[in-house]
Order: structure tokens, then sequence, then C-alpha cells
């Protein structure tokens, strides 16, 4: 009996270690691909608290300036304007990481 519980764990351990590794490649590329985002905008010295933040809005202004598309809404205009005022706010020292954070923090409705 306890001979098969061992293989059943075992067995269950060779199928779930595939699909961590696919994860963890995963993660290693998206970590990779959004530090190249961060250096492409100047901003590859900022924290990684305040790069989560606004991984989201680095990746659309990105994909703009690659030419994958263009936006002419107003909020996502504003929101860019948002992110660039309070990263150069943390980065010239005028406000601290966390109310840049607090400041770009996206509220839920």
């Amino acid at each position: 009996m306890e001979n098969t519980m061992n293989t059943a764990v075992k067995n269950d351990t060779f199928q779930i270690e595939p699909v961590l590794r696919k994860v963890l490649v995963d993660a290693e590329q998206d970590h990779q691909e959004l530090q190249e985002m961060f250096q492409l905008m100047g901003w590859g010295d900022l924290p990684d608290k305040l790069k989560i933040e606004i991984k989201d809005d680095v990746s659309a202004m990105i994909e703009e300036l690659r030419g994958q598309y263009s936006t002419c809404d107003s909020f996502v205009q504003k929101r860019r304007q948002s992110v660039t005022y309070w990263v150069s706010c943390y980065r010239d020292g005028i406000c601290s990481l966390e109310t840049a954070i607090q400041a770009l923090k996206v509220r839920k409705l």
C-alpha cells in the first residue's frame, strides 16, 4: 500500500514538473520583456514596486511607439501624462516612492 502511494506521488510530481517549468520560463521571459520596456523608456532604474504599478501603462506606450496602434482617447492620454509626471516627481526627489505608487494606483470601481 505504501509503495503504491509513493508511486502515485512520484507520478503526480512528474506530471506537475513540466507545468511548473513552463510557468517559470514564461515568468522569466515576461520579466525580461518588462525590463527591456523600462529600458526603452529610460526608466530602467525605477524600483520594482513602481514598475509593477505602471507595467501595463509602459507596455501600451511601447506598443504605440512601435506603431502597433494609436490612441486619441483623452483618458488614455491623461493617464500617460500622470504616469510620466509621477515617475519624474519620484526620480527628481519631489515625492517618495510610496506617494508615487499611491498616486498611480488604479482604483477599482
